[in-house]
């Protein structure tokens, strides 16, 4: 069945004709821009509060050097009806997928390629046709996308701060990516669907990228903060610097949490060559070191504080300064002819961090309890040369670490120096730390807990774990039971019943983080030998209620309990018991998006062993409840996945091979999950060490 549409471009051009009737402009630009406080609103293409020509403006910040301010917004046209339909159910058709045959698609994306040429500034700009830009983007070879970057030639500035042929932009940039690495190593043959008179000598895509740069030259310092364009310009950097454009902390920069996911079938594959590091030419080094420069040069102390706290351009001055400490080393001196981006931030440095009223000083002070400002602390953390750094820790963090640590805001860059500091540092920082454990726990602070046992296993600390732990029971409860239901956010069953009753209080997003983090800080402390018993005695002493409660929750507190069940105890009985609870309800838990993981976890418990073990007539019951409910397992993918790690088939047809299964290779498997256990905490510190 086709999915429902919404309706985006329906009535709009009647609704033109009738404007232009009473003498009105439909696309007129007012030249006030109000202000935008929010980064996220670069999000899908379909919001109420846009106009329907995709532009947003926005207020020039006081920080932008650009001479020629905004300038006119270009209006690219507006499809004919016919076209506009064509091209809304070309869409559609890309969507579900349903050609009879893998060359009838082709045809098909050929005939729309071939409408759509003189017209793409068009589709990418419509309303209800921009996705369909994005798709053909997904899908094009290498003549296509050569193709769409000169019919945007001319235009990019306006494209990449309209609403919609941003995304586009962004699209064409990512997914022409890996041609560069192409070019450069020589391979590039790309003749799909290029009759012999069409072929011409073509621009290479180096030079298409150099010429989108030069459009946008002048303009940085306001693309910076724009609505729609920072998020372009971080992808353009991206592309430029050759980073992976996978990489988890790269897309939390360029990418907001509200933004429609816009994918067709095929694309995937074609994507590969995108992936991973890519080799680019020195002329996009010089290119993304020339941009950072003529973005920053002419801002002093208080534009570069004002847009560190901008929520727009804080995400664009963390890439630039990522970028810049890594593309420009040899160039990261205070006293250097041009110092570079870190050292405009934090002038004198390392040795104005000694001075409490120093320039450098107070902006770390003013930033690190800002919200959106603590996250350029995190990027200086992360990144600083190892003298400001040391520095900057000497001075600023240590001194105050156990302060930092409990606020909701401070704690995160106070993480990162963890995540950084030596052995010696990390003591005197647990030291201090040590007593506040209790306080942290009424706070929350989970995700500082987690970190410190994290590094104190790293470096081999036994003792300061000793301290965290008893720290961390004395602010979870006396009780065994505590740890788990305090971290976990487990209520009893009295105040779930009021829960329950009240819709209007159902698990917020903070509750739900401050559960994430307490389960990952169980599941962290299973994988330090001591702890871990400590985590298991608790996990025994749930009800089954609880127990059942905490395998349905969330990912994170199912994926505790699988680590649990997979975690060699000295108690033998832990992983029976826990299983035995769990086994009238595994019908349940085989058809939940989360406890499937843990029905499956327990297939590859052996049958036998010292460390940890299910009895096989357990498991043959289990396998007997799941039988009942073969017909329900097979309705959804989760319980399709549990049938085929329990081999369900084969213990209908061929019962005693089902049973050499469960008893040979399950506990084969098992033991090296063990032996990896084992081995795998201690040979992980001494790699991080080194």
């Amino acid at each position: 069945m086709p999915k429902p549409r919404t309706k985006r471009g329906q009535g709009r051009e009647e609704r033109k004709r009738k404007h232009e009737e009473e003498g009105g402009n439909l696309y007129s630009v007012d030249t006030k821009r109000p202000r935008v406080n929010d980064d996220d609103n670069h999000n899908g293409h379909d919001n109420g509060n846009s106009k329907e020509n995709g532009y947003q403006i926005d207020e020039v910040p006081a920080f932008s050097h650009n001479e020629g301010g905004v300038g006119e917004k270009e209006f690219f046209g507006m499809l004919a009806d016919e076209e506009q339909e064509y091209f809304r159910r070309a869409d559609e058709m890309l969507e579900l997928n349903q050609f009879p045959s893998p060359d009838d698609r082709q045809l098909f994306l050929d005939s729309v390629y071939e409408e759509a040429k003189e017209k793409e500034l068009k589709i990418a700009s419509s309303q209800s046709c921009s996705r369909l830009m994005e798709r053909l983007i997904q899908l094009a070879n290498t003549s296509q996308k050569k193709r769409l970057f000169q019919a945007f030639s001319g235009h990019f500035l306006s494209l990449v701060q309209h609403r919609f042929a941003s995304h586009c932009c962004e699209a064409l940039f990512l997914r022409s990516a890996g041609l560069v690495s192409q070019e450069l190593s020589g391979f590039m043959v790309d003749t799909k669907g290029a009759d012999a008179e069409d072929q011409e000598p073509e621009e290479s895509i180096e030079s298409l990228f150099l010429a989108t740069l030069d459009e946008l030259e002048g303009s940085m310092g306001f693309l910076m903060t724009d609505r729609f364009a920072s998020h372009t310009l971080r992808v353009l950097l991206l592309v430029l610097s050759g980073r992976p454009l996978e990489d988890a902390a790269f897309k939390t920069l360029i990418k907001s949490k509200k933004k429609e996911k816009i994918s067709v079938a095929g694309s995937t594959a074609i994507d590969q060559e995108n992936q991973g590091v890519r080799a680019v030419p020195e002329s996009f080094t010089l290119a993304v070191t020339k941009i950072i420069r003529d973005s920053t040069s002419a801002m002093d102390g208080t534009s570069l504080r004002v847009l560190a706290t901008h929520p727009i351009g804080n995400p664009t001055l963390q890439l630039f300064l990522e970028l810049d400490l890594s593309l420009n080393k040899a160039e990261q001196k205070a006293d250097a002819e041009q110092p570079g981006l870190l050292f405009q931030l934090l002038p004198g440095a390392p040795q104005s961090f000694s001075d409490e009223s120093s320039e450098a000083t107070e902006f770390i002070n003013g930033l690190i309890y800002d919200q959106i400002g603590s996250r350029l602390v995190e990027t200086i953390i992360t990144h600083a040369p190892g003298k400001v750094f040391k520095a900057l820790n000497q001075n600023i963090f240590s001194p105050r670490i156990q302060g930092y640590v409990r606020n909701d805001v401070s704690c995160y860059p106070a993480i990162k120096v963890l995540n950084r500091i030596g052995k010696d540092q990390l003591i005197e920082a647990v030291q201090k730390i040590g007593p506040t454990v209790p306080q942290l726990v009424s706070k929350h602070r989970f995700n500082v807990i987690k970190t410190l046992f994290e590094r104190c296993a790293a470096r081999g600390l036994n003792d300061e774990i000793k301290q965290l732990m008893k720290g961390l029971r004395e602010g979870c409860g006396a009780k065994p039971v505590d740890l788990v239901t305090t971290l976990c956010s487990l209520q009893d069953e009295e105040n779930e019943a009021k829960k329950k009753k009240d819709v209007a209080t159902q698990l917020s997003k903070n509750e739900y983080a401050i559960q994430s983090h307490g389960a990952q800080l169980l599941t962290t402390l299973l994988s330090i030998p001591g702890p871990a018993k400590g985590v298991q005695e608790s996990l025994s002493a749930l009800s089954p209620a609880l127990l059942l409660r905490l395998a349905n929750n969330s990912f994170p507190t199912a994926t505790l309990l699988t680590t649990a069940l997979k975690t060699p105890s000295a108690n033998a009985l832990f992983q029976k018991s826990t299983v035995n609870a769990l086994a009238p309800h595994v019908a349940e838990l085989a058809v939940s998006q989360n406890g499937h993981n843990i029905v499956n976890a327990i297939a590859e418990i052996p049958t036998k062993g010292r460390d940890f073990s299910v009895p096989l007539h357990i498991k043959d019951g289990i396998m007997q409840t799941l039988g009942n409910h073969e017909a329900a397992l097979r309705d959804c993918w989760m319980g399709r996945s549990v049938w085929r790690t329990w081999k369900g088939d084969k213990w209908k047809t061929k019962r005693y091979d089902w049973k050499a299964w469960v008893k040979d290779m399950v506990a084969e498997e098992s033991q090296q999950v063990s032996s990896v256990h084992k081995n795998g905490g201690r040979g992980g510190g001494r790699a991080r060490e080194e």
